[in-house]
């Protein structure tokens, strides 16, 4: 066997993904620090420590993800928690000078980033910070995180699911399994825009395609239309409208059916199609449009998914991405969709810890000269 003789990385561990919308930031926290190694332990390290593992709020934006937390996962031989933490990109210059507050540079630790972010804040954190970011491609990073974390799984939980009889609204459930054997897979990735991957292998795997319209289309139009500020007040909206009465269906031209195609009553025919109409439009509420904005960008990352799935005769289909956090009316959406549409000769797959992958592969390029990973 081959001797890693390499040192492990100085703590603390970190990886960031920093993206159009979000920052996503995983941090490994030791859990077998020993006496000497406590009483060797300076203070700034300690505080950064305190301050990320004490808190499940920074600020008025900051999130720490606890359900996602992964507890007593050994990684390049130590022992931790792994702690998921988000906050609006908008605020990364905030994040910038808490770094120089806290002297972090004094800790000579590398700062893994990926994400377009990397490249468009990598003079700030020099500058502000005196920080030096080894910059990651976000690709690379998104599939090995992935695999990673499927690997070790979700506290003893599979970190994958699909939803069980998605066409029936009554009889749907989320259901848990394995990737086992998981290439080739086509990999969803929904975050502010999208890609569209086709993975062969860790190593092997191309962009096929993707669309601007994502998770920042969504929030966009809805902050227009809507008057809302957050992600999380546009679901919430959008859990409360009817899209039916923004959108024209199927119905609506042929008085049911198109029986021909098979095209259901209910099918969307034109997404906003209703809005020609004033009377239409003055009778909608907010709530309406946020659901049917919500099901315009949802549809069409649906429809151009199964293209390429069936181009690239891959049947394993797995969306990720921050689009879906929180918003159980487009994982079902999409696993319906699939499922009728390619006559359930494709399953929708989904991860729980959804958006996080990207700065769970740049954590894992600091440790990757331990042979535990």
């Amino acid at each position: 066997m081959k001797l890693i003789t390499e040192k492990k990385p100085a703590f603390p561990w970190f990886g960031m993904d920093i993206g159009g919308t979000l920052v996503k930031l995983v941090y490994f926290e030791p859990v077998d620090i020993t006496a000497e190694e406590e009483q060797e332990e300076v203070e700034n390290l300690k505080s950064i420590r305190r301050y990320l593992t004490s808190n499940v709020a920074y600020g008025k934006t900051g999130v720490r993800d606890v359900h996602l937390e992964l507890r007593n996962l050994t990684m390049c031989g130590r022992t931790g928690n792994l702690h998921f933490i988000r906050f609006p990109t908008q605020a990364m210059p905030r994040f910038i000078q808490m770094g120089k507050d806290k002297n972090f540079s004094s800790l000579h630790t590398t700062l893994c980033a990926t994400g377009g972010g990397a490249y468009k804040f990598e003079n700030d954190f020099r500058t502000m910070a005196d920080l030096e970011l080894l910059k990651l491609d976000e690709l690379d990073c998104l599939i090995r995180g992935l695999l990673f974390i499927d690997r070790v799984g979700f506290n003893g939980h599979p970190e994958c699911y699909y939803f069980q009889n998605p066409s029936d609204p009554h009889s749907c459930v989320k259901k848990p399994c394995n990737l086992d054997n998981p290439f080739p897979m086509l990999l969803v990735n929904m975050g502010s825009g999208v890609s569209i991957l086709a993975v062969y292998s860790e190593n092997d795997y191309k962009r096929v395609t993707g669309t601007s319209l994502g998770g920042g289309t969504f929030l966009g139009l809805c902050c227009l239309l809507t008057g809302c500020e957050t992600f999380e007040e546009a679901l919430e909206m959008a859990s409360k409208g009817d899209s039916t009465n923004v959108d024209k269906l199927v119905k609506d031209i042929y008085g049911g059916d198109y029986e021909r195609f098979g095209l259901q009553g209910s099918a969307v025919a034109s997404s906003f199609g209703h809005m020609m109409c004033k009377e239409k439009r003055d009778s909608i509420s907010k709530e309406d449009l946020a659901r049917a904005t919500l099901i315009t960008i949802t549809n069409n990352i649906g429809s151009i998914a199964r293209m390429c799935a069936v181009n690239e005769k891959i049947e394993r289909v797995v969306f990720v991405g921050n689009f879906l956090r929180i918003n159980t009316v487009s994982t079902k959406l999409l696993a319906y969709a699939m499922d009728f549409w390619s006559k359930g000769q494709l399953r929708a797959l989904f991860l729980e810890h959804e958006g996080y992958f990207g700065a769970v592969g740049a954590l894992m390029e600091l440790l990757k000269t331990s042979e535990d990973l």
